[in-house]
């Protein structure tokens, strides 16, 4: 069977995009599956698409490209089908020429079954698909999270339909009573298909709170954030890591800061694969308004993590059991303050409780096993069944046929392919116990040749490199870059290889998973190995070598100084230790702002000073050090714990301003500690 998904951009890291994959992977492994992405808006997808999987765009809107059609003719005109602005907008919304390329592909399509993911691609569906094919909808929202003037042509266009599959039960009930009569679309729930992951699970050990999702109003960060808060003393050693992009970040950073969380509450970023970072956490939070699903859910279930849900419409409450695999909090839709105190009470009696952390998380784990893409698959071909009596049947001995000859006239055999050399072979990295890295590569993406594994230093073009020997394990070739071995690796940045030692070429690794969770246990000391992924989707390995360090342990903004509190590795503090901060590319024109340290407890008070005192014309940066007693010398001030590669943009401060100047930390792109001191600049308007 030929089956076709219509995905409005296939490109990012929406759920819609990630659960219409998961789906179409499991369908490949009985049928032929195709993705077709109406827009093209970068050269690659950013989640991985299985190679069983065919994508094809329609509209190339790649800016700058010989290709670009965003500013072509028919791009400007406005579709047929949505008019309305209120109903869609923006870069990629619906113009005439994406009506011309969807009627195309829609007249033109030898699929047997077509699965619209999105409301505008259900109304291309109804209006340019054909009843050759079964034509079906999916809801990855809510009935009620759609504009009216989207109902007035959605509503319509799902009548016309074979069927609709909303992701829950409570929306497909929805969807039944206020659907105009005389349909003949079936409406049913099938909720979305989430793999396990291929991380390992959470042992439950960290204090770390996870969330994840897109960054916008409905999610309700500002919620959860409220409620660690009113828990925040009570559970000093926890923190909370937020995970996502979108509208809301700016007023989540200025609330977290405002509530002077900003050492307690971060916000991560988009992380994908997702997976690793659920493997660090402990609980998993969702403080949503309203969840069509909860592909979160599922996913920190699949990782062994209890989830707080808010009991909101609509998914949280078909997914998880109260006290059983989960914990689902009230919800009031007109006291806020109690939605708060509610969360805030789940929260705190989770964190410190690990007994019913490992209970849930465990009966999670099982729970979320009815989930995986094959059972969701199953489901699909069920329907697909009933709709068309016969066709999966035929779709398999025609699939026999082609596997067995019965039927045709003997097809000569292929020619034997020869399979091109992969550019970048995949690979996976995790962090042992001790710090060691094992990194394994995908066995056929190898060849006989690549018998090793090298680290190249990318500082000193190659002059300084490890290599290890790669060893067959099962489908990966396996090698182990022992901590004990190479304790004195250079700091820098290293990119990893496949190397052949007999030509001296090398195939550079390309990331699909890192796993760093071990990295939240180790005890910091003076050689430190961070792997990650790059922006470009490499495997590399960040390194420090610090014999002498001053580990910036806490960091505290006030208006008239900066506390900082700091762990040495490799020096003592004694008499005379002090927090010294120097003004970058002073050459000692400026005299040094220093601060007695304890050397009981490590804290210092650094009052800002002459640092109000602006000198140069783009900012100035004094950089932190530790004397660590009376005449010694200084230690420069990091933060190389944990498991962050890049601690700039993550770990962030708030600003104090004063005539005009604004005085912030920062971490450097060497995750040293610096204080910015630049002018104040002010919008128009403000």
């Amino acid at each position: 069977m030929k089956i076709e998904f219509l995905l409005h951009n296939a490109y990012g890291i929406g759920g819609t995009i990630r659960s219409t994959l998961n789906l179409a992977t499991a369908l490949a492994d009985r049928h032929e599956v195709r993705i077709i992405s109406v827009n093209r808006p970068v050269d690659e997808p950013e989640l991985t698409i299985d190679p069983r999987v065919r994508l094809t765009p329609l509209v190339d809107l790649r800016e700058g490209t010989e290709t670009d059609e965003y500013a072509a003719p028919l791009n400007r005109k406005p579709s047929e089908i949505f008019r309305d602005e209120r109903i869609d907008n923006g870069r990629m919304a619906a113009t005439a020429l994406t009506d011309e390329r969807v009627r195309a592909h829609l007249a033109a399509t030898d699929a047997d079954v077509v699965i619209a993911t999105r409301p505008k691609l259900i109304g291309y569906l109804a209006e340019y698909g054909d009843d050759r094919y079964l034509r079906i909808g999916q809801e990855h929202l809510t009935h009620e999270a759609h504009v009216p003037e989207l109902h007035a042509v959605m509503d319509r266009a799902i009548n016309a339909l074979d069927a609709f599959a909303t992701v829950s039960e409570a929306d497909a009930g929805h969807y039944r009573d206020r659907l105009p009569g005389g349909g003949r679309a079936k409406v049913l729930a099938v909720p979305n298909a989430v793999p396990a992951p291929a991380a390992e699970p959470s042992d439950g050990t960290s204090k770390i709170i996870v969330s994840a999702g897109r960054l916008v109003s409905v999610k309700r960060y500002d919620r959860l954030i409220e409620a660690f808060a009113r828990i925040a003393g009570e559970r000093p050693d926890w923190q909370l890591r937020i995970y996502g992009r979108g509208t809301s970040k700016a007023k989540l950073r200025a609330r977290i800061e405002k509530l002077g969380l900003y050492e307690r509450v971060t916000l991560m970023g988009a992380r994908s694969p997702i997976e690793t970072e659920w493997s660090k956490g402990a609980v998993a939070a969702v403080a949503s308004d309203a969840e069509s699903f909860g592909m979160t859910i599922v996913e920190a279930m699949h990782a062994g993590l209890p989830v707080i849900a808010t009991d909101c419409p609509y998914g949280p409450r078909e997914i998880l059991s109260d006290g059983t695999d989960g914990v689902l909090v009230p919800l009031s839709s007109s006291d806020e303050a109690a939605n708060v105190e509610a969360y805030a009470e789940a929260l705190l009696k989770l964190t410190g409780d690990a007994g019913q952390r490992a209970r849930l998380g465990a009966a999670a784990r099982g729970a979320a096993k009815r989930y995986e893409p094959d059972a969701i698959a199953r489901r699909y071909e069920r329907l697909f069944e009933e709709l068309r009596p016969g066709c999966t049947a035929a779709a398999k001995k025609g699939l026999l046929r082609g596997l067995f000859g019965g039927g045709r006239a003997k097809q000569p055999a292929p020619e034997p392919q020869v399979t091109p050399e992969v550019a970048n072979p995949a690979a996976r990295c995790a962090v042992a116990s001790d710090g060691s890295l094992v990194l394994r590569v995908r066995a056929d993406e190898l060849t006989a040749a690549d018998t090793h594994l090298l680290l190249r230093h990318r500082g000193s073009k190659g002059k300084e490199s490890v290599r290890v020997p790669l060893t067959a394990r099962g489908g990966w070739a396996e090698a182990r870059v022992d901590r004990s071995a190479h304790a004195a690796l250079p700091e820098g940045r290293w990119d990893t290889y496949a190397e052949r030692p007999g030509d001296k070429s090398r195939r550079r690794l390309r990331a699909v998973l890192v796993e760093q969770k071990a990295l939240l246990r180790l005890e910091l000391s003076s050689s430190v190995w961070i792997p990650y992924e790059t922006s470009d989707g490499f495997l590399a390995v960040r390194t420090w070598l610090r014999p002498e360090h001053a580990e910036a342990v806490a960091v505290r903004v006030e208006e008239e100084a900066v506390t900082v509190t700091v762990r040495a590795s490799g020096v003592k503090l004694g008499e005379g230790a002090e927090l010294v901060a120097r003004l970058r590319g002073g050459e000692g024109a400026v005299g040094d702002v220093r601060a007695p340290l304890s050397a009981e407890d490590g804290v210092a008070r650094l009052p800002y000073g002459v640092m109000w005192e602006r000198r140069g014309e783009e900012q100035d940066l004094w950089d932190l050090s530790v004397r660590p007693a009376a005449g010694a010398p200084l230690v420069r001030v990091g933060r190389l714990a944990g498991d962050f590669a890049d601690r700039k943009g993550v770990d962030t401060f708030p600003g104090v301003e004063r005539g005009g100047v604004r005085v912030r930390p920062f971490f450097t792109v060497t995750n040293d500690l610096t204080l910015s001191v630049k002018d104040v600049v002010v919008e128009e308007g403000e």
